[in-house]
């Protein structure tokens, strides 16, 4: 059985969103917990010369929904091209939770949008991705999801985990992958 590009990205993209929303949602109760600031923990980062939470997020939309265009050879639209841009600036102006979280829900939604089978049969169209610096990579549709895409999603995703992780949010393996628990054999879960 072949697992088709639809298939594979809009669960995978809808699940790891849900999934940083509900991490949101959690610093939001630890920084209650702890007297600081919601929005505060927007500003934080993993190393001086990596971008803040604010941008980790904000990468994690437009990543979720740049194979989309990419994939259907279709240009970015500007108001995706503007989350992209909210990302590099937000060092500067973190945001808050609250417009965190409205990116996160949109793109759940446009990724919702997204009709069954959209990707299906592009796994050799051409790609040809450009960068803002001014390389351009030629792949196929599969190459593109396999090495650019996924990777490069999961890498925002995961530096937001940590970044929540190293200031004591309660986060665990089962907040990583809370879809998981679908597909738990019946009276297997261990006894707390």
């Amino acid at each position: 059985m072949t697992l088709a590009l639809t298939d594979l990205l809009i669960p995978t993209f809808s699940q790891s969103l849900q999934s940083l929303s509900a991490w949101l949602d959690k610093a939001v109760q630890h920084q209650t917990t702890t007297g600081g600031a919601d929005d505060a923990i927007l500003a934080l980062r993993l190393a001086d010369d990596m971008y803040p939470l604010s941008s980790q997020v904000r990468f994690c939309c437009f990543q979720a929904q740049e194979a989309a265009f990419r994939l259907r050879g279709a240009a970015l639209p500007p108001e995706l091209e503007a989350v992209r841009q909210e990302g590099w600036s937000s060092g500067d102006q973190p945001g808050s939770i609250e417009s965190a979280q409205s990116r996160i829900a949109e793109a759940l939604a446009a990724l919702g949008s997204i009709p069954a089978g959209a990707f299906d049969g592009q796994a050799d169209r051409l790609v040809a991705l450009e960068l803002p610096n001014g390389m351009i990579f030629d792949l196929t549709g599969a190459q593109f999801v396999r090495d650019w895409s996924l990777p490069q999603f999961y890498f925002h995703l995961t530096t937001a985990y940590a970044i929540l992780r190293k200031q004591g949010v309660a986060l665990g393996k089962a907040d990583y992958v809370p879809h998981m628990l679908t597909y738990l054999r019946p009276g297997t879960a261990p006894k707390v």
